[in-house]
């Protein structure tokens, strides 16, 4: 029985040490993006993988310029959804601050979480920030209230990344989170966005993640993300 109890041992070691997926399939979390350039830009999800150093598998369905509704139809996103067994569907769309775009993006946000829930996985919305040349201060807080609204009315995890840049912003105004476009992220803030949403996905406090930047930058990002995470879950 020792010898038996002692070769298992040894034997689950090895599997670890060689990098066996069955060994650590369990620790595993399976996501799935569904989104537009906002998520393909400095690919994001491959950033949220790399601060879980190797416990986050995923896939990206995010061609440019399509919404939630296009997805439904037109991306093979539904698909993608189908085809994995996902632990969670990370979904985003544009700033929707427009009460047309914050209608459509709580209709398609109910749509896509009831389909992701069907699928036994967890929805999530990633809420962005605003195109600067609309007046960063001024539309701010349209983009917090369509997302915030759309995520409580599907009952989805919330992932604040655009409260972070702001909470951010209060700790450095001249934070360059935004990149030459004024709309898509700058790496910075592509790794802004990525701690919010590794930190919530896995419940790792940010303050426990390692980042690559100078410890300054290093600990305004999290001091920013904690911040952002303190709302509501949801």
């Amino acid at each position: 029985m020792r010898a038996a109890l002692l070769a298992s041992v040894v034997a689950l070691l090895l599997a670890f040490a060689a990098g066996d997926g069955s060994a650590r399939g369990a620790a595993t979390l399976r996501v799935l993006f569904v989104g537009n350039s906002l998520t393909a830009a400095n690919d994001l999800p491959a950033v949220v993988a790399s601060l879980s150093r190797g416990g986050i598998v995923y896939r990206t369905v995010a061609p440019g310029g399509v919404s939630l509704e296009d997805h439904w139809t037109l991306t093979g996103a539904r698909q993608a959804l189908e085809d994995g067994r996902w632990d969670a569907v990370v979904l985003q769309q544009g700033p929707s601050t427009l009460p047309e775009s914050a209608a459509n993006l709580r209709e398609w946000t109910l749509r896509w979480a009831d389909a992701i829930r069907d699928r036994h996985a967890t929805p999530a919305l990633y809420e962005v920030w605003p195109d600067s040349a609309f007046g960063v201060r001024n539309s701010f807080p349209a983009v917090i209230r369509s997302y915030r609204s759309a995520a409580e009315a599907a009952h989805a995890m919330f992932l604040p990344a655009g409260e972070a840049w702001k909470a951010a912003w209060r700790r450095d105004a001249r934070l360059p989170l935004y990149g030459p476009d004024g709309f898509h992220p700058s790496k910075l803030g592509t790794a802004l966005a990525a701690l919010v949403i590794y930190a919530r996905l896995t419940r790792t406090p940010p303050a426990r993640v390692a980042l690559p930047y100078p410890a300054k930058t290093a600990k305004l990002l999290r001091a920013a993300a904690a911040e952002a995470l303190r709302g509501p879950v949801r």
